[in-house]
């Protein structure tokens, strides 16, 4: 039964992931780049918490899953380096959007950052779908 849950939980974490994309998507075509830049960070959070549903670990700070993340996925090697400096930079990006008044981000820059976190969801997902189907 836990297992079950752990998996559900996973599948509706990847789902968000993917909504947050398309929501990233439509904000870049609105214009709205601060908006997009903050999605796609939070598409990547979810995919992040998708794969920790599958251990039972969550954390209520974001510095919590993005460590755990890192140690026991990309530490590992189960996932690239590359996908730990695509936290960084979109967390960046996202905190400066959400805090600094001044802060103006082109929309090369989100384009950029999406393809980043669409190659991100699409990594994490082709984990998920092995690890699914290994169930």
């Amino acid at each position: 039964m836990e297992h079950e849950f752990k998996t559900e939980l996973s599948k509706r974490r990847l789902e968000i992931a993917h909504e947050r994309l398309a929501t990233a998507r439509a904000m870049l075509d609105l214009g709205d780049y601060k908006a997009a830049a903050n999605r796609l960070y939070y598409a990547v959070f979810s995919a992040m918490r998708a794969v920790l549903a599958l251990d039972g670990f969550d954390s209520k700070k974001h510095s919590g899953i993005i460590a755990r993340f890192r140690q026991c996925y990309i530490k590992s090697g189960i996932f690239s380096t590359e996908m730990s400096k695509i936290i960084d930079d979109l967390e960046v990006i996202r905190e400066d959007s959400d805090y600094d008044d001044f802060y103006i981000i082109s929309k090369e820059d989100v384009s950029i950052q999406s393809q980043k976190a669409e190659y991100f969801v699409f990594e994490v997902e082709k984990f998920l779908i092995t690890k699914f189907d290994q169930k």
